[in-house]
């Protein structure tokens, strides 16, 4: 697929730009994070260009302040130990640019996966390679500590190829931070921890975890605005699972698992990335193989959802994408085609249309977005 940058964001725009930036892969033509402006009324990007070179920074997690950027670093060893790394950037929002301020080991090889906790203090991370979580606070001025606690992963599950051992996929915290919960792929288990942001540790939770189907794969979590209902999406068998959350308990209820792909549809699929729209009315989630965002409209008294259709991204691999603050656009990125596409939203249906914008950043993985600070005189 050959896809173009867009025109550049129009000066009379009416609310200030989104900064844009790019976590990639850089066994290819990437070297590192990209960055772009995106014109959050119009959907038009400038062109991307490079703005931190490092080795595979993957996923990306933006401070509640929007002055730090933390990258992980996608490695099986890092200064001699088995281990990834996580980077620490400061971000200037005026023009994009990154500023590197340190490094510190992720406590497990592989990491993929990266949040900062609602009050800026740390940021926590998932190891795939290396089956474990892990807790980095984060020092005056942006810089990371070394790590304050990691849990390490145990068991299998039923896929020979896949789940001969544990796989965190990601992690994420409850909207009031109390709880943190870590998808592992090797487990086909949702762990559940309590989480200190004072102390920077976590401590399994009773019960311990919320399980899904036998070979499902949980890969990527998150909740509804409303923090009463929460779905993992499963990468090995195409399907998101759907829980009600009790805040006050930190437990997961299973309410339904539904399927990614269109009924009759037998080639080869595996999921990545699922999104719940700001206003809380739509979830899409990524198939890679079919290569379309599916869209579902959420039933917000009882969790459950209704599919509405299957979008072309336009490209090959949907490895990520992300929704913009405002809801209005969708930004797929195709891992294999190098490229990202700007799909509009439909505010009644949550149906995607996509626009004219259309921009190539290698090997796109994660896409994040900052507001952009206006210029001083």
């Amino acid at each position: 697929m050959t896809v173009s940058a867009a025109a550049p964001a129009v000066a009379s725009e009416k609310r200030p730009s989104l900064v844009v930036y790019v976590g990639t892969y850089t066994q290819g033509e990437s070297r590192g994070i990209y960055v772009f402006r995106l014109n959050p009324d119009s959907g038009a990007c400038t062109e991307p260009e490079l703005v931190a070179e490092c080795e595979n920074p993957t996923f990306l997690a933006i401070h509640p302040t929007q002055r730090f950027l933390y990258a992980v670093n996608e490695i099986g060893e890092f200064q001699g130990e088995k281990t990834g790394a996580v980077t620490a950037f400061a971000i200037d929002r005026q023009t994009g640019k990154l500023t590197e301020l340190n490094q510190q080991p992720s406590r497990g090889a592989g990491p993929c996966h990266i949040v900062v906790d609602r009050e800026g203090r740390n940021v926590l991370v998932a190891n795939y390679g290396g089956g474990s979580v892990a807790v980095l606070p984060i020092e005056d001025g942006g810089r990371l500590a070394p790590p304050s606690d990691a849990e390490q992963h145990a068991g299998s599950s039923v896929n020979p190829q896949r789940q001969k051992g544990p796989h965190a996929h990601s992690i994420n915290l409850d909207p009031a931070g109390r709880f943190a919960f870590a998808a592992d792929l090797g487990l086909d288990k949702v762990l559940v921890y309590r989480f200190d942001a004072d102390q920077g540790t976590l401590e399994p939770h009773d019960p311990p975890f919320a399980k899904v189907t036998p070979g499902a794969g949980p890969r990527h979590f998150d909740f509804h605005p409303s923090g009463r209902f929460a779905w993992v999406i499963n990468e090995l068998d195409s399907t998101i699972t759907g829980f009600r959350y009790d805040a006050e308990r930190g437990t997961l209820e299973t309410i339904e698992t539904v399927s990614t792909l269109p009924a009759g549809y037998d080639g080869r699929n595996s999921t990545a990335e699922v999104r719940v729209h700001p206003s809380g009315r739509f979830l899409y989630g990524s198939n890679r193989g079919h290569h379309t965002l599916a869209v579902f409209r959420i039933d917000e008294k009882m969790g459950r959802l209704t599919f509405v259709e299957h979008e072309p991204i336009g490209g090959r691999t949907p490895r990520n994408f992300n929704v913009t603050p405002s809801g209005r656009f969708v930004l797929a990125a195709g891992q294999e085609t190098d490229s990202i596409v700007v799909f509009a939203v439909d505010e009644e249906t949550g149906a995607l249309d996509r626009t004219r914008h259309a921009l190539n950043v290698p090997t796109p993985v994660c896409i994040r977005f900052v507001e952009a600070a206006a210029a001083t005189k």
